[in-house]
């Protein structure tokens, strides 16, 4: 099965927890902290792997975790770092946050890496927070969660030549025609269900070994989702030239033709604009024998160029190769990747003081990267730690604004994942 679109969740591995530990020899009574910090979580990354030609490898998985921080121990020992999760995509490979719709990167290189889920960082071990005033510090931090989020990915085939047409035009015969593929083939509709991919054979003096992708038929209606639709024309953005296939055999060869540049440009505009080149199939039929002579003079007007071709007996097909090779790039070029060159956008991790208070379901919760963070990494069982926690809320305006919005004793206050009772005796600075 072909998969050239799935939703997956990733997520970072955690940070690990510092410790908050002190030194106890026998030679040294009064041992000050020698807690360890907490080793970083593993982060998730995707990578072009040019061996993939499709998602099916996340057919079933949908679910990705990187490895968790160790947790930090006394006599400053660090916890370990968590191993990296490394998932392999094909060239062409687009990724969107699923929330947002953002764009997040578009892989096309090999090996091109894209980090999709970071991993925490780790806390710090009490040995950082010893001053000369308070030289015994029980608090040391949590590590922080791991980035998690549904991701989608969307792959569209990298291929220099994309074949389209309605179905049954002689697609798949034409491509096993012109390379060593063996695509399904057969003398009805909707026979090829998944695009096929191909290597062209431009001769040998020539050096260069363009890709051909069979793009299964398109019918009306498939820019608006009909049929196919949307699956199958992304697969033609990348190309560089379009190959439209037409049944030269059709009842009307000129509504053929035109009902696919319709789908074309109502998809992208762009897709016209595209060197193209028409291939005439069918000759072998008589209806396409009498058809050709005023299809080729409408793609004249119109300034096309049409090539006769019968792909089931090999006529026309040397002459199609060599328009093809003449249309192509030059070797250099062609090893480039295609338009749009792959990019990974990046994104400013601010941490800012903002933050702002909503209320929601009856419960007042605090948004803001900053104090989230910080509440993450508070262990709130433990008393010094706590303290400095409502310290950083006094510290960044939360704790007035809060009053200001009326919390009441008791009430209950959301920062992040962790819960809160206010107490105005103990929240007070």
């Amino acid at each position: 099965m072909f998969l050239d679109q799935v939703r997956i969740w990733v997520r970072g591995g955690d940070g690990g927890d510092g410790a908050a530990t002190f030194r106890r020899e026998a030679h040294v009574p009064r041992g000050g902290p020698d807690g360890g910090d907490g080793g970083r979580g593993g982060s998730v990354y995707l990578v072009v792997d040019p061996g993939e030609t499709s998602l099916r490898d996340f057919r079933h998985a949908h679910h990705f975790k990187a490895v968790s921080g160790g947790r930090g121990a006394g006599q400053r020992m660090h916890g370990k770092a968590g191993t990296d999760l490394t998932l392999k995509v094909p060239p062409g490979t687009g990724i969107f946050d699923d929330e947002s719709g953002e764009l997040i990167g578009d892989l096309v290189a090999s090996e091109q890496t894209l980090m999709v889920g970071r991993g925490g960082r780790g806390g710090l071990g009490n040995v950082h927070f010893a001053t000369s005033t308070h030289q015994t510090p029980h608090h040391a931090q949590k590590g922080e969660p791991g980035e998690e989020r549904w991701i989608r990915l969307e792959l569209r085939l990298i291929a220099d030549v994309g074949l389209v047409g309605l179905p049954n035009a002689g697609k798949s015969t034409l491509l096993a025609a012109l390379t060593a593929a063996t695509p399904k083939i057969a003398d009805y509709p909707f026979t090829t269900l998944e695009p096929n991919l191909g290597v062209l054979d431009l001769g040998d003096e020539d050096s260069r070994r363009p890709t051909i992708a069979d793009v299964p038929g398109l019918i009306e209606g498939a820019s608006s989702g009909a049929g196919l639709g949307h699956a199958f024309l992304r697969h033609v953005e990348r190309t560089r030239i379009l190959v439209h296939v037409v049944d030269g055999s059709d009842r009307d060869p000129e509504w053929n033709y035109n009902v696919i540049r319709d789908e074309l440009a109502a998809h992208d505009p762009a897709l016209l604009e595209k060197p193209a080149l028409v291939a005439f199939n069918k000759m072998d039929r008589p209806q396409a024998t009498e058809a050709w002579a005023a299809f080729q003079a409408a793609r004249r007007a119109e300034g096309v160029e049409a090539v006769a071709i019968s792909a089931s007996e090999g006529d026309g097909l040397t002459g199609l190769r060599a328009r093809l090779a003449a249309l192509l790039p030059d070797a250099a070029e062609l090893a480039e990747p295609r338009e749009p060159a792959g990019v990974v956008v990046h994104h400013i991790d601010s941490v800012g003081d903002a933050f702002r208070i909503d209320r929601e379901d009856g419960v007042l919760v605090v948004h803001g990267k900053k104090i989230e963070r910080l509440a993450a990494q508070t262990n709130f069982e433990v008393e010094e730690s706590a303290e400095r926690f409502q310290r950083d809320l006094v510290r960044l305006g939360i704790d007035e604004e809060l009053r200001r919005r009326g919390v009441a004793a008791g009430e209950t206050v959301r920062i992040g994942g962790s819960e809160l009772e206010w107490e105005p005796d103990e929240w007070d600075s």
